[in-house]
């Protein structure tokens, strides 16, 4: 039986890890459990103080916001090549109390191609949604590009107030690449509180995913359960 050893980084001056208080592991470990599980900023300032950590909930949610993207960049090389089937899915997610749109471009392998957080549902939207994803991937879907839901009539407002934030699939999608709620918003006192800090933490939401169903070169000897981590602690070297 293979047995799990964690040896302590070395992490060289010209890390982003460089003159941080708090060791580049304890810093990583709290970033992939947020982006991972449904947990609070307090909740995670609660499970590091039984660890022996002692750390502010704010200064959590100052390094999920600092090292998603970091970690996000630094893996793209790894990632596998997106197909060329794209189907759109659409939720809702409160940001600064107001209600805003989240679309997700998915490919035929169920890979997350790309995240788009919009004030308004239309047409434009949309589009612009599209023309991004295309320009990061160089590729564009077989057959043109199929509009978001931003034509169905909804709520332009969002979900009524204390009401749940629906799922509008532009296309049926199967069980395996719906976003569960957990996924799409976070707890009260975790919930983004600007439209910057929201497309950081859904993309982040969307980068997890796909590393955990192996979309990316990374951990890819590692059983499913560990390779989040795994993936993780190799991006923390690179970053």
């Amino acid at each position: 039986m293979r047995t799990a050893h964690r040896s302590r980084r070395s992490i060289p001056p010209h890390s982003t890890f460089a003159g941080f208080r708090f060791p580049s592991d304890v810093i990583v470990l709290a970033v992939r459990w947020y982006l991972r599980f449904g947990l609070s900023y307090r909740d995670l300032e609660e499970l590091l103080t039984e660890r022996g950590v002692e750390v502010d909930h704010v200064t959590v949610y100052r390094w999920v916001l600092r090292f998603t993207p970091l970690m996000a960049e630094a893996a793209r090389p790894c990632r596998h090549r997106v197909g060329d089937r794209w189907q759109v899915d659409e939720t809702y997610v409160k940001v600064a109390g107001q209600w805003r749109d989240v679309y997700r471009a998915i490919d035929q392998f169920a890979q997350i191609i790309d995240v788009f957080v919009s004030s308004r549902r239309d047409t434009k939207a949309a589009h612009r949604f599209f023309e991004r994803a295309i320009g990061t991937t160089k590729i564009a879907p077989a057959g043109g590009h199929h509009r978001s839901g931003a034509g169905v009539p909804g709520r332009a407002g969002g979900p009524a107030a204390g009401g749940p934030a629906p799922h509008r699939p532009v296309r049926q999608q199967p069980d395996r690449v719906r976003p569960r709620e957990a996924e799409s918003t976070a707890a009260p006192d975790a919930r983004p509180q600007t439209g910057p800090s929201a497309r950081v933490i859904i993309a982040g939401h969307a980068f997890v995913q796909n590393l955990r169903r192996g979309h990316y070169e990374l951990a890819v000897d590692e059983s499913a359960g560990r390779r989040l981590a795994v993936a993780f602690d190799e991006l923390a070297m690179t970053v």
